[in-house]
């Protein structure tokens, strides 16, 4: 594990802050509570329940302990209501804003909620830090951002145009925080997200990421699908590398390092086929019935780009990230997880 991120958690942890955590639900959102809880912080949670779940705050509780638990307000509500992002922002230093409606396919059948919440509730929560003088405000952006720029690997400021309306959010956030900073002197960091995945990401439903999806199928016998030809390829992140960008960034002390955005990934690329491959490995042992099981291959989706790497370089360099799970490794971390939840769930 990089000394960078274990300086940063001894400065936390020296120097407590009030955080507040939107999407606290959420996939990413609960492993942030997890680690600043354990990290003896006070948190606020804000979350309307659209995508995030109480099962993921339970799972928190039971992992810090009655004790720290005790450090978490929970409130429940929505970004795109001003004045209860207005309500959760007072006395905070840092917010790590991860409430969003995600997933691309989802964006394209619904291009205004995905406005809504994406882009008038991110600029409420700019507003709302701005005047209760946040002293950092993080969020979470998108490799979706790229768009149709084929170059590879990604780097931060060479982007195309977006192939999405939720790429169109996401790439907005940025010019809003931008701008934000540039007119009121607020400290803000993007983190653009690469197919980030572990537990407590959401299995069910029409949008859920393909990692735990597929466990799910494979657990349960059904057919595994695969958009196109198998040939896409991803950066997939494990969510512990997130979860670091993010305490780098609420933490650093390098003044070049702020109003940046920054890539968050591992820097190598897995196709799919090969995550197949991946998972049916690590599922054989537990599910002998899986070796046999074969992807079923269909239409590419809209709005989806073919092959997506990043590079690191920025983030390692001016925060000091170093990730610590590539996808094999994630995966098996994770999978204990995966059995005890989706085994549930088949």
């Amino acid at each position: 594990m990089g000394s960078g991120y274990e300086d940063a958690k001894r400065r936390i942890r020296q120097h407590p802050r009030r955080w507040l955590i939107t999407g606290v639900a959420g996939f990413i959102g609960s492993h942030l509570l997890e680690t600043l809880l354990k990290l003896d912080q006070a948190v606020v949670g804000l979350d309307n329940y659209a995508t995030g779940y109480a099962r993921n705050l339970e799972e928190v509780k039971d992992a810090v302990g009655a004790a720290a638990w005790r450090q978490f307000t929970f409130i429940e509500g929505d970004i795109r209501a001003l004045a209860e992002c207005q309500r959760v922002c007072a006395g905070v230093d840092v917010v790590l804003h991860h409430a969003a409606l995600g997933s691309v396919p989802r964006s394209v059948e619904d291009p205004l909620a995905a406005h809504e919440n994406n882009l008038t509730g991110f600029v409420n929560m700019l507003i709302a830090s701005r005047d209760a003088k946040v002293a950092r405000f993080i969020y979470a952006a998108s490799s979706s951002t790229y768009g149709d720029n084929p170059d590879l690997p990604k780097v931060e400021d060479a982007i195309g145009r977006p192939l999405s309306p939720y790429a169109v959010t996401k790439y907005a956030n940025e010019l809003y925080a931008d701008v934000f900073a540039r007119c009121y002197g607020m400290s803000t960091i993007g983190l653009r997200y690469f197919n980030v995945f572990g537990p407590r990401q959401d299995p069910e439903g029409a949008y859920a990421a393909v990692i735990p999806k597929w466990i799910a199928q494979f657990i349960s016998g059904e057919p595994v699908y695969i958009n196109g030809d198998g040939e896409t390829s991803r950066d997939f992140c494990y969510v512990d590398n997130a979860v670091q960008a993010n305490l780098l960034a609420a933490t650093t002390e390098n003044a070049a390092a702020l109003n940046q955005i920054y890539n968050v990934a591992v820097a190598e690329r897995t196709t799919l086929n090969e995550l197949f491959e991946l998972e049916r490995a690590l599922l054989v042992k537990h599910f002998p019935q899986v070796r046999e099981g074969r992807p079923h291959y269909r239409e590419f989706r809209d709005g989806d780009v073919r092959h997506s790497q990043a590079d690191i370089a920025k983030a390692r360099e001016l925060l000091g990230y170093a990730p610590t799970h590539r996808v094999r490794e994630g995966l098996e971390e994770a999978m204990g997880w995966y059995l005890r939840s989706l085994s549930r769930q088949t």
